[in-house]
């Protein structure tokens, strides 16, 4: 029986090896130039936003630590300027995952105060982990960093997707990188454990909209490049559901009701249903977030 057990956990740790790997040589790192100047990368995780100014590189996130030199290869192509910046819109592993194989002597990591802090707890829970990934850099409303002719403007949004997302503007290049304060085509996954909200989220957006203008490129945290068409209508479609949950609510509905019901949302569920949150969760995180509020 020993040796069967073994053997089971040598099968089982070897299809696991050949699983990762398999998902790494997947992945293709994608390149879109959204100005002059900025770029944004694409591969499994979030989207990474990239402003090659003129002696040092600004990174927006880094996705996950196995595919570090894959990303390193495809800002290569970009440039041979240092990264000097590395910003963590927020907290969660497909956006921070490389945080420590970025974090050199000649980089910086910077994120909010939040951010910082639930990196602070995950170190404590997994001995694995690097200390390279905390950030060196926090703050707690905004920061602004100047490149030559370039002003970037970062601030946080409460309570959000997280309690601790960022936005960051490239004032003269017009990009607007959001992070998953903005899922493009897509339901959101607006994290309510880590102190994100539905309000909080449609708030987010409007923060942006009165930023930005039509000519303006959007970095969302996951889908194709945007604009403020798209996020305009993506508010409405917001609030249209918010209103429809707070019907049910007020109607004395149930969380279990509500997740049952497919009609509620089957105006949006074809064309924003089909990501990583599907329209029975989304309705379950709407109905949670604002029976709460």
């Amino acid at each position: 029986m020993k040796k069967k057990s073994i053997f089971l956990l040598f099968f089982m740790g070897l299809i696991s090896t050949i699983s990762i790997k398999a998902q790494d040589k997947e992945v293709t790192i994608t390149v879109d130039t959204l100005a002059q100047n900025v770029y944004m990368l694409t591969g499994q995780g979030g989207n990474i936003g990239i402003y090659v100014g003129e002696t040092h590189v600004f990174m927006i996130d880094d996705q996950f630590d196995r595919l570090s030199e894959k990303l390193k290869t495809a800002i290569s192509s970009l440039t041979d300027k240092p990264i000097a910046f590395l910003f963590n819109t927020h907290m969660h592993g497909d956006h921070t995952g490389g945080n420590a194989k970025f974090n050199t002597k000649a980089t910086t990591l910077v994120a909010h105060d939040n951010v910082r802090k639930s990196l602070e707890e995950r170190l404590a829970t997994d001995e694995n982990l690097d200390k390279k990934i905390l950030p060196e850099i926090s703050f707690s409303d905004d920061i602004t960093f100047y490149d030559g002719e370039e002003t970037i403007m970062a601030f946080h949004v409460h309570n959000a997707h997280t309690n601790g997302d960022a936005m960051v503007y490239f004032l003269n290049n017009n990009v607007l990188h959001m992070g998953d304060t903005y899922f493009a085509g897509r339901y959101p996954y607006i994290d309510l454990k880590s102190g994100g909200s539905v309000e909080g989220f449609i708030k987010s957006h409007k923060k942006a909209l009165l930023l930005i203008n039509d000519d303006t490129k959007i970095i969302p945290g996951h889908g194709s490049p945007s604009n403020k068409a798209e996020l305009k209508a993506y508010v409405n479609i917001l609030e249209d559901m918010k209103s429809k949950v707070e019907a049910e609510i007020e109607a004395g509905k149930t969380m279990e009701e509500v997740v049952g019901n497919s009609s509620l949302f089957s105006a949006y569920d074809g064309t924003h249903g089909n990501g990583f949150i599907n329209p029975k969760r989304i309705r379950e995180i709407f109905y949670k977030s604002l029976k709460k509020e």
